[in-house]
Parts: structure tokens; sequence; C-alpha cells
């Protein structure tokens, strides 16, 4: 009984996460840290330009405001909480979904010591706005590279597709609707910026891709900071 309950745990475990491909792991480890960095250098700008930030970063600016805690604590949180999200709704996860979600944040708050945040300086906020895009775009393709998994947000609107069998599109609109919405009534920083990221934010993606010669083994959605 107990090696049959035993097989079934592995089974189960087996069936929710991905496999690593050890013989690489210290290499993708690295790389994949990279692609982190650049995210946190992204998200910080973003909000340090205070044009409003992507969907996530408002949620998280907003409860980062009403816990007196960091952006980077929340962002690993909201990770956390679409994480447990996605595989109750059955989808499987890597080691790299698992390090998005602890390492980004980190990040996150260590660029943000160093960039200072930018009002009433125009020319200067759309220069940072426009570079946090373009560093999105970079980062998704440096860690998509490694294929270790997707984000813990977009695992989340991969379940939310698959479960409830909507477009991808419709899956991220509605997911990114609802966090816009609630860190709105938090007072996040939603503006301009906000849609901006939201318009630029595929392309910049899909230039990454390019730029990087990256082929992912499934055409990855457009990402969200931090995935």
């Amino acid at each position: 009984m107990g090696y049959k309950l035993y097989r079934s745990g592995c089974t189960i475990t087996q069936s929710m996460f991905k496999s690593v491909r050890w013989k690489t792991f210290p290499r993708d480890f690295f790389v994949a840290q990279a692609g982190f960095a650049l995210f946190g250098v992204a998200i910080a700008l973003i909000i340090q330009a205070n044009l409003g930030t992507g969907a996530w970063g408002v949620l998280a600016v907003a409860l980062a405001d009403l816990t007196s805690t960091t952006p980077g604590v929340m962002i690993i949180l909201s990770g956390l909480l679409a994480l447990i999200l996605a595989m109750l709704l059955g989808e499987r996860v890597g080691w790299g979904t698992v390090s998005n979600m602890l390492f980004v944040g980190p990040w996150v708050d260590f660029f943000l010591i160093f960039i200072p945040s930018v009002e009433g300086k125009l020319p200067l906020q759309v220069a940072m706005l426009l570079v946090s895009i373009a560093l999105v775009g970079l980062a998704s393709a440096v860690y998509i590279s490694v294929d270790a998994g997707a984000g813990p947000r977009d695992s989340l609107m991969l379940a939310v597709s698959r479960r409830f069998q909507w477009s991808v599109q419709r899956s991220r609109a509605t997911i990114e609707l609802g966090v816009v919405l609630i860190g709105w009534q938090l007072e996040g920083p939603v503006g301009v910026g906000t849609l901006v990221f939201a318009l630029l934010v595929g392309p910049a993606v899909q230039f990454g891709f390019h730029l990087l010669n990256v082929q992912p083994h499934n055409p990855p959605p457009d990402v969200e900071l931090g995935g």
C-alpha cells in the first residue's frame, strides 16, 4: 500500500512539474538570472517613470504602498498566487516558473535603489517608459530561450485558456483587466504608460526574439512584466 501511495505521489508530482535538464542546468540558470535581472531593470524604470505601469505592476505598487513593503515583495507574492491558481487549474510548471516568481522581485527592489523617481520631466519619463518596454522584449527572449517553463502569470493565463477553452488573447485580457481594476481601486499607478505598455509589449517581445534568434518550442504569448 505504501509503495503504491509513493508511486502515486511521484506520478502526481511528475505530472505537475516539467522535467529538469540537469546537464545544462547551471548554464540555463545563469541565463535565466540574466533575464530576470533585465526584467528587474525594466520594471524599476517603468515604476519610476511615473506614467503608469503594466497590469501586474499596478497591483504590486498599490499593495506595496498599502502594506509598507516594496514592489519586489508584492511581485513575489502575486506571482505565488498566480502560480498556485495555475497549478490548481492543472497547468504544468517548470523550475523556471518558480525561479521567475522568486528572483524577479528582488531584482526590482535592487534596481529601485539606484533609479530615481522622475516627475514633471516628460521627455525623460517617456524615454524611461520606452526603454523599459524594449528591455521587457529583450528579457523575455533571454528567459524563454532557456525553455524552463512560463512565468507564473503566463502560466495562469495558459491554464485559464485551456480550462475555459478561451483564446490566449481573451484569457490574458480578462486576467489583466481584473488585475488593473483591483490595482486601480487600491490607487495603483494606472496611466497612459499602462496603455502604451499594453500596445507595445507584444512587438517588443517579437523583436527581442528576432534580435537574439530565439526559437522556442512553443511560440510564447505576449509576456507581462516578470512573466
